[in-house]
């Protein structure tokens, strides 16, 4: 008989494999359009409800389980007997996949960053994110560090500590020889400016610094609205020349900042776009972590060959009012 519809139970959870919630999130019924031979549910956004990302400078490990409980019926509305119901097993991230990948893309299993390179301040630690189930071993230059799983989502992307003034990370599956990715890393002295770091959620759902080394610009936008008052006394019908007519309110002002990259390689490229594609950025500034949002929409991809020397201006917003007017 053909199939007719099916149930899906969905569950979503943090912690251990074992610790599956007793209700599930979602109870979805559907039917089978009658010119079709299957039934497709979109869950991704159901999934990523329960992924609430946020960032202390902390690194913590954002993922889910989900487990998707399917059980399907035939035209009598009678279920199958065979492999019903089914179970599929799912960890969760907030990545995403480009167009050219095509449907439901499984993105890197190893090294969660999409380039080769990483610049990082002289005599600064690093951090690079990792998938748990896929890497065996990182080696940083000739220390080796190996990776262990114990299932919990908390540890499914690791951050491994890059050590002061590195030059070369391998990263190796689980088997301990095959090579996934290397890594480069410079380590950039700038005596001149300040560097700023940011921090933000790349395609792979993880969190990624990226360093501007060179010229930073700070501006302040100052919003208000005004209201002409009356300043004549009744009693005595005269007007203080140190009062104005003219009164301001509502003021408030967001502050943004230009930061510039510094010279970096054509494959930094990718980590670009990625800032340009993340719905989450953090900034490192004075001793705070503080939310920020890419303010610029235009990127023109840069190339040795075009522009020599590749150096990317970026300008951000922070993501609140100066003036606290949290209520």
């Amino acid at each position: 008989m053909a199939l007719k519809r099916i149930e899906l139970d969905l569950y979503i959870w943090e912690g251990s494999i074992t610790n599956q919630p007793t209700t599930p999130q979602y109870e979805i019924n559907k039917s089978r359009i009658d010119t079709h031979n299957n039934i497709t549910v979109e869950i991704g956004e159901l999934v990523r409800d329960y992924l609430d990302l946020t960032f202390n400078d902390d690194y913590l490990s954002q993922t889910r389980y989900v487990r998707a409980v399917v059980e399907y019926f035939n035209e009598l509305d009678n279920p199958f007997t065979f492999s019903n119901p089914q179970v599929f097993d799912f960890i969760a991230t907030d990545g995403y996949g480009y167009f050219e990948d095509g449907t439901n893309p499984e993105l890197s299993r190893h090294a969660l960053i999409s380039a080769d390179n990483i610049y990082i301040p002289e005599n600064t630690i690093g951090k690079l994110p990792i998938f748990a189930e896929g890497v065996g071993k990182v080696i940083i230059d000739s220390t080796t560090t190996q990776i262990t799983d114990d299932g919990n989502t908390n540890q499914k992307i690791q951050y491994v500590t890059i050590p002061q003034n590195t030059s070369t990370i391998q990263v190796y599956d689980t088997d301990d020889t095959t090579l996934k990715k290397t890594i480069k890393v410079t380590n950039i002295c700038e005596p001149k400016f300040t560097p700023y770091k940011i921090t933000f959620t790349n395609k792979f759902g993880a969190f990624q610094d990226l360093y501007f080394f060179k010229k930073s610009v700070e501006n302040t936008n100052v919003t208000d609205e005004t209201f002409k008052r009356n300043t004549i006394s009744n009693s005595t019908s005269t007007y203080q020349t140190y009062e104005g007519q003219k009164q301001r309110y509502n003021i408030n002002s967001n502050t943004s900042l230009t930061l510039n990259t510094g010279f970096i390689s054509v494959d930094m490229n990718q980590t670009i776009e990625e800032l340009f594609f993340t719905e989450n950025v953090w900034i490192r500034y004075k001793n705070k972590t503080l939310p920020v949002i890419p303010k610029s929409k235009t990127l023109q991809y840069k190339t040795s060959l075009n522009d020599k020397l590749i150096n990317y201006t970026v300008d951000f917003d922070f993501a609140f009012d100066k003036i606290n007017n949290v209520r």
